[in-house]
């Protein structure tokens, strides 16, 4: 994968100066893939923290979603925006397309900002080790400077 990556991939992320200036790695960590991934695996944790404080949520709905956080239909999450007017919950929808035993457990109790706020937690972390994978085509800039170390 080229710097930038495929504009129509859901594997990066899509801007005109992402192909200028951001890695492979860096463009990944903006794309749909990781931040649906990402809601996916806080949905997860959410569930599992759920059932640990004693909610009716059975260790196969845990192990459905375990098994389906990578088997994200874009095509249907698109489908399911349009149709909801609402990201999060599109995305509900289709993770709960795929677990249809976990359906009913998927974002219990959370709101938007669950996923929203902690992915972007996540993006911040990896940037910190995207910085030095990166680090040469930001040499000298007053961003990086700027960057917590």
């Amino acid at each position: 994968m080229s710097a930038g990556g495929d504009h129509g991939s859901p594997d990066t992320y899509r801007s005109p100066l992402a192909s200028r200036y951001a890695s492979p790695e860096m463009c990944f960590v903006f794309s749909d893939r990781y931040k649906f991934r990402t809601w996916r695996q806080l949905w997860l944790w959410l569930a599992e923290a759920e059932q640990t404080l004693g909610l009716p949520i059975t260790d196969d709905q845990i192990q459905e979603m375990k098994s389906n956080l990578d088997n994200i239909d874009f095509k249907m999450a698109a489908e399911e925006e349009k149709r909801l007017r609402h990201d999060v919950m599109a995305h509900v929808h289709t993770f709960g397309h795929c677990c249809p035993k976990a359906a009913g457990i998927i974002h219990l109790g959370a709101t938007s900002c669950y996923v929203g706020d902690n992915t972007a937690c996540t993006a911040d972390h990896s940037w910190e080790t995207l910085l030095s994978l990166d680090s040469g085509s930001l040499h000298g800039s007053p961003e990086l400077e700027a960057c917590p170390r």
